[in-house]
């Protein structure tokens, strides 16, 4: 009996303590918020239901505008146009590459577009190096592709080469008329930043 009794008294303060911690940790909270908010006014901040007001590092107040309503219209970029002073068999090796293409990426971007451009018979050899990010230096280096003055992913020529990315994180594509072919193809921008695009010009 002695034991039972002494269960439910350990069972009642652990209760306590449980409940204690809550409150505590309700009124710190409240305290927060309300910091919070002496602190915005005292910026010389109003509420506003137009723009929401943060804090910055440097202690500074920042805003942005509030935004309750988007449109669903797609970004729709335009097809990509020939480059007449490029080499027609690069557009054949973007027709290639398209029509290899899968639906998803299989990690194997440089190898398909490898492919494509020997299938073609705009380069005479297979590449050896297996980065995406090497493939504009060997092209130039070896099967005198030169670099373009194209900044833009979707103003690059059809068949073009575009290499993105450094290091082993990077990509490279042939640029079709609506969209981008590998080892897959898309329409849509590559996450890794545009490294330069690539052609080569009829002889």
């Amino acid at each position: 009996m002695p034991r039972k009794k002494a269960c439910h008294a350990g069972t009642r303060l652990a209760y306590t303590q449980c409940v204690q911690r809550l409150l505590f940790l309700v009124f710190f909270t409240g305290c927060a918020l309300i910091s919070t908010t002496v602190d915005v006014q005292s910026a010389g901040i109003t509420p506003s239901g137009e723009r929401f007001y943060y804090s910055n590092f440097d202690g500074s107040v920042g805003s942005a505008r509030i935004m309750r309503r988007y449109w669903r219209v797609p970004v729709v970029h335009p097809d990509a146009t020939v480059d007449s002073r490029l080499d027609p068999r690069l557009r054949k090796a973007a027709t290639i590459a398209q029509d290899r293409a899968h639906a998803r990426s299989k990690a194997r971007c440089w190898r398909a577009v490898k492919e494509a451009l020997l299938a073609s018979g705009v380069i005479s050899s297979y590449p050896k190096t297996n980065y995406a990010s090497q493939a504009g230096e060997e092209l130039v280096q070896n099967y005198g592709f030169r670099k373009l003055p194209v900044r833009d992913q979707f103003k690059a020529p059809i068949g073009s080469v575009l290499v993105f990315g450094k290091g082993t994180t990077g990509h490279v594509v042939i640029r079709t008329k609506t969209g981008f072919a590998s080892d897959y193809w898309t329409r849509n921008r590559c996450k890794y930043p545009l490294v330069a695009v690539y052609g080569k010009f009829s002889s």
